[in-house]
């Protein structure tokens, strides 16, 4: 909590913009390179070198850490290549958020980047159900009142979604909204068994992502064989691929990686108005880029979406110093 105390307003919203720019630019682009170009790529490869630059620079902020490169192998060879019960732990969560990220190429193949972006908040009600579960943490009346009102939102967000003009293949709405749910329950799920691996040692952030990531490889590997694997051996690894899908794969890698650093220095409702703002940004573009026709029911879900993250992230009056202690991860947990 000191970090947060310690740094400018300035420095704070420096990250909150950031923040918000990676997460509106992600979807967009991600959607205009599943909807607009004519040579479609294969998701699976791109999430697959997502994983290998978010090694690349998990490995490079280590480096920093450890201060020499002598150190840093050291700590590569016990924490990787000695642990491989550690490393097996990890594979589960690699598993996961390769599915997820699949998910969302999925899903934003089918739905407006708008209507992706309020829809995937479902994944704060998804964690915190998960963290009641599996971590046995409880939340206030004002969050429970919060979850249902997002809950209320994306259901008026999907009852009657808007329509882009300007998209050149057929959607499926109902496949873009399920492989939304798949995509928060992921995130859920591996967001809370992530942590309680980080609990049970004092092993370094940057060693445990470099863990999963190096699972994550393998996973997604795997995933590229056995969805696209005779048409990338007949057409290519990087076929489909421009500078646009380039953006994208970079904007995964940083802002996963990014985020951690964001929760460091910045509190739970500028993470809120940071949500709220994508949505915005998100919407803004999609009029302009995709011809989104924008319905009652989308701004009036949405609104209440962007009220309820607000309303999720206020501070509870009647905690003890263990349970801030408590929220405080949960926060960091939720943002991720």
């Amino acid at each position: 909590m000191a970090a947060k105390e310690n740094v400018s307003l300035l420095f704070k919203l420096y990250c909150l913009l950031v923040m918000t720019l990676v997460a509106a630019t992600y979807t967009v682009v991600l959607r205009y390179t599943r909807t607009v170009t004519t040579e479609m790529y294969f998701s699976t490869t791109a999430v697959c070198l997502t994983e290998i630059i978010k090694l690349i620079l998990s490995v490079g902020i280590l480096a920093k850490e450890t201060g020499s490169l002598s150190r840093l192998i050291i700590s590569l060879k016990e924490n990787v290549l000695g642990s491989p019960v550690e490393m097996l732990k990890l594979s589960v969560p690699s598993l996961v958020y390769a599915l997820q990220n699949n998910m969302a190429f999925v899903a934003l193949s089918n739905l407006d980047a708008a209507v992706y972006q309020v829809t995937y908040q479902l994944k704060i009600p998804c964690t915190a159900l998960c963290t009641v579960l599996m971590l046995r943490r409880s939340l206030s009346n004002l969050q429970w009142f919060s979850v249902f009102m997002l809950c209320g939102g994306v259901i008026l967000v999907q009852y009657s979604p808007s329509e882009a003009t300007k998209v050149q293949i057929e959607q499926n709405h109902l496949l873009g909204f399920g492989a939304v749910a798949i995509a928060v329950l992921c995130s859920g799920f591996a967001g809370v068994y992530f942590e309680k691996v980080l609990k049970s040692s004092d092993t370094s952030l940057w060693v445990r992502n470099i863990q999963m990531y190096i699972s994550g490889i393998v996973v997604t590997l795997a995933g590229v064989y056995l969805s696209d694997g005779s048409q990338v051996i007949e057409k290519g690894f990087f076929y489909g691929y421009n500078y646009l899908v380039w953006i994208v794969i970079l904007l995964a890698s940083v802002g996963g990686l990014y985020t951690s650093v964001v929760v460091k220095y910045t509190d739970n409702i500028m993470k809120g108005f940071s949500a709220a703002a994508a949505i915005v940004l998100s919407t803004i573009a999609s009029v302009m880029l995709f011809g989104l026709q924008i319905t009652l029911t989308f701004s009036a879900g949405a609104l209440l979406v962007c009220v309820s993250i607000y309303i999720y992230g206020l501070p509870r009056k009647d905690t003890t110093k263990i349970d801030t202690k408590e929220s405080s991860k949960n926060e960091r947990l939720i943002s991720v």
